[in-house]
């Protein structure tokens, strides 16, 4: 269904529906781009540094472990928060708007639970903060990602989508710094990183000109209807299926490559021995090229995508760059290689955020269900998490070590290149 075809019938003005045309201000791009660095510094802050520290702080040789428990049950929390909260800021008729109060919300919420981290006693109350630090960051994500195609007009949607990618990145960088300047002490880095995400709303809470559904145009509740409408059918929206798994071989093959980058450093390269780096400090390094390359491959990239007026042909090119990536990694497990690996991978991975994003709105169902039709598509980046910690461990532990750890996620990433030609619906 196209967006700007809404039933009339829907019981919602179209005002609220309608595709967008008015471009977006920079006010509201920019507000939209701290919250993004906020909630990927609480996320990546902890999952490329401390709470692998953390899991050492509690048992070192069974660091592995308690890293793929902890993150496995986090993201297991996030596929169903992230749809969910969409859902429910489709239906929110505040007047500040539908999602701004889910954005702010979920800010509150995860840094809450952050400062919780910073204290937790055990393994087991780590692992329930840090499920309810991933509650409140994709809450306030699904928010925000849907409030894109609410205001963002298709020819513009891939700058803004290359401009949102850029501060995730900044977020994932500066999570990284987080992590190394507090040199080991990850409580004060959990503080850190919670006072970053409650600050990075407070921009897009004053400036995000929300649209407002009103209470009387708001579709009655029903439980049943409301459950139902979480599956989307792959047989009725064949494209809107490809793009999810497109996103989720992708993600799978990423998270395989960064989730265990930390100890990688630390066992594989012997960065400390070789170099004389602490593998923190390497993790610093090495995020920060990524993020440099990253920032400027998704603004560009999502530019010339909008320019082209086409998606795929470099969602496809992305793809096999972040692939290639990999196998870098696998087959030169050095400090050279581990750099040469960082800077590929942000060259591909920025590409991809921002011309992914702009195809996959695109393809949504309806737009009366947005930000619910967004979390479904966010539980592509959310399994991946729960998926790749125990396929990962088994790599590592069991089956060859980092070599086929990562020549297995180039070859998952490829098929999000191989897949990604099944969507007919958009170039």
């Amino acid at each position: 269904m196209s967006l700007s075809n809404v039933p009339p019938t829907s019981g919602v003005p179209t005002t609220t529906l309608a595709e967008p045309v008015q471009r977006v201000r920079s006010l509201w791009i920019s507000g939209l781009v701290l919250v993004n660095v906020g909630i990927n510094a609480a996320f990546f802050g902890p999952l490329q540094v401390l709470l692998g520290q953390q899991a050492i702080h509690f048992d070192e040789g069974q660091k592995e472990a308690i890293l793929a428990l902890v993150t496995g049950c986090g993201a297991a929390v996030s596929m169903v928060a992230n749809p969910l909260f969409g859902a429910l800021s489709d239906r929110t008729a505040s007047r500040f708007g539908r999602r701004v109060p889910w954005v702010v919300f979920g800010a509150v919420l995860g840094a809450a639970a952050l400062v919780g981290l910073a204290g937790a006693p055990n393994v087991a109350v780590m692992t329930i903060l840090w499920c309810l630090v991933q509650a409140g960051c994709n809450g306030a994500y699904a928010a925000i990602t849907a409030a894109i195609p609410d205001r963002v007009p298709v020819p513009q949607r891939g700058t803004v989508g290359g401009l949102a990618a850029m501060g995730q990145t900044a977020g994932i960088l500066a999570g990284a710094v987080i992590a190394s300047v507090v040199s080991g002490n990850f409580a004060l880095g959990f503080i850190v990183c919670a006072v970053v995400l409650l600050v990075s709303v407070v921009l897009y809470f004053f400036k995000n000109d929300d649209s407002v559904l009103p209470v009387a145009e708001r579709p009655p509740f029903k439980l049943w209807a409301f459950l139902k409408r979480f599956w989307v059918s792959p047989v009725k929206y064949p494209d809107f299926a490809w793009a999810w798994l497109t996103r989720f071989l992708v993600n799978v093959g990423n998270h395989m490559v960064t989730l265990y980058l930390l100890f990688f450093l630390k066992d594989a390269v012997r960065l400390q021995e070789t170099q004389g780096i602490a593998p923190e400090f390497g993790v610093l390094i090495l995020t920060g090229l990524y993020a440099v390359m990253v920032i400027a491959t998704s603004v560009v990239g999502g530019a010339i995508s909008d320019r082209m007026g086409k998606r795929k042909p470099l969602v496809i090119v992305s793809s096999i760059v972040i692939s290639a990536a990999s196998l870098i990694l696998a087959f030169e497990p050095t400090w050279t290689g581990a750099i040469a690996g960082a800077v590929v991978l942000g060259i591909g991975f920025g590409a991809y955020l921002a011309v992914d994003f702009a195809l996959i709105s695109q393809v949504l169902p309806a737009a009366l269900d947005r930000g619910r039709d967004l979390g479904v598509i966010n539980i592509a980046n959310s399994l991946p998490q729960v998926i790749a910690p125990p396929l990962a461990s088994f790599f590592v532990v069991s089956w060859g070590g980092y070599v086929s750890l990562y020549v297995a996620a180039a070859a998952i990433g490829l098929l999000g290149a191989v897949f990604v030609v099944k969507i007919k619906g958009v170039a």
